[in-house]
């Protein structure tokens, strides 16, 4: 238990040492991949620049004031901008920024740098409320619907898009020089 204790004391100390700026940095709601996960929302690695610049928060700031910037993420839904904009903007509105300039600084803000508590865990939770559907009668144009056959004929089509066209464009070409003779 030796090492356990010493990294608990560590912990302990860097806290107290950087109080009473947050522990963790602020990271993004994500979504988990694959199918059997993707309705789980957990923590990311750290926000995209479009995420940032949708905050008005540039990247070398964020990483000044403790929020996680990953350049390599990107936005695949409105959505999923549209919360972490969110919770960035939240985390700004608890943001206290003391100006490095000591004469700078007002009374109001070495005050209320002194009544900050220090956040533990994470400053802006990551909220997994997930809105329930009440039961409803299956109607009979879902039970007429075949989800295989649908699935199916898309993928066909979606393959077979390109040699479609290029038949048609071909099929019209004919008939306007059979018309043209």
């Amino acid at each position: 238990p030796g090492r356990k204790l010493r990294r608990r004391n560590s912990r302990i100390a860097k806290a107290a040492k950087i109080a009473p700026r947050p522990i963790e940095l602020l990271r993004p709601a994500v979504r988990c991949p694959t199918v059997k996960y993707n309705c789980k929302v957990r923590a990311g690695r750290g926000f995209t620049l479009e995420e940032l610049k949708a905050a008005g928060i540039s990247a070398k700031y964020a990483a000044t004031v403790g929020i996680a910037v990953d350049y390599r993420r990107r936005n695949r839904s409105e959505e999923s901008l549209a919360l972490n904009t969110q919770r960035l903007k939240e985390y700004l509105s608890k943001l206290i920024v003391l100006p490095r300039n000591a004469k700078k600084r007002t009374a109001e803000d070495v005050q209320a740098y002194k009544s900050a508590a220090q956040a533990t865990g994470q400053v802006v939770p990551i909220s997994t409320d997930v809105a329930v559907e009440a039961p409803r009668a299956v109607t009979a144009e879902e039970k007429m619907a075949k989800a295989f056959v649908t699935l199916r004929m898309a993928r066909g089509e979606y393959k077979s898009h390109g040699v479609a066209q290029k038949r048609k464009a071909e099929l019209k070409e004919r008939k306007a020089n059979s018309v043209k003779k």
